[in-house]
């Protein structure tokens, strides 16, 4: 699944509904996912847990190309049959930006389908930049 996005685009109404400031982040973002992600370059990743809400696979791609949402198959393969019965997506935007693209949005949802096929269900899509990240829920996006 490979979308792309328009350069300079400004956010939507609901981008503010969707901020969490990074100092009252909760612990999955700070202390999970945020560490992953390099200062340069953008990065994807997808957390799989399990009913009881434990960490079973932590798939990581890194951006290929600038503006587009890219999720590789081994990163599909990393996560599916492991028990998983939710998965947190998320990437970061270097360009300091929070709110999603038209691809973010885009990629969320049919990522949201495709996983909803195999009952597991996508319970976020955050979006990381350094002063905090966007959360599809909480925009009510999902």
């Amino acid at each position: 699944m490979i979308l792309f996005i328009s350069a300079g685009e400004m956010p939507a109404p609901y981008a503010a509904a969707g901020f969490v400031p990074r100092k009252v982040e909760g612990d999955v973002a700070l202390y999970l996912l945020r560490p992953c992600f390099p200062a340069e370059g953008e990065a994807l990743l997808l957390a799989g847990f399990d009913i009881y809400d434990r960490l079973v696979a932590l798939e990581c791609a890194d951006g290929d190309c600038i503006g587009r949402c890219s999720i590789p198959p081994r990163c599909w393969q990393g996560l599916l049959g492991r028990g998983v019965a939710t998965v947190l997506m998320a990437h970061n935007h270097p360009s300091g930006a929070a709110w999603p693209s038209v691809a973010d949005i885009r990629c969320t949802h049919e990522t949201a389908q495709f996983l909803r096929l195999l009952d597991i269900e996508l319970t976020d899509h955050l979006i990381f930049v350094d002063t905090g990240h966007f959360s599809f829920r909480q925009a009510q996006l999902m």
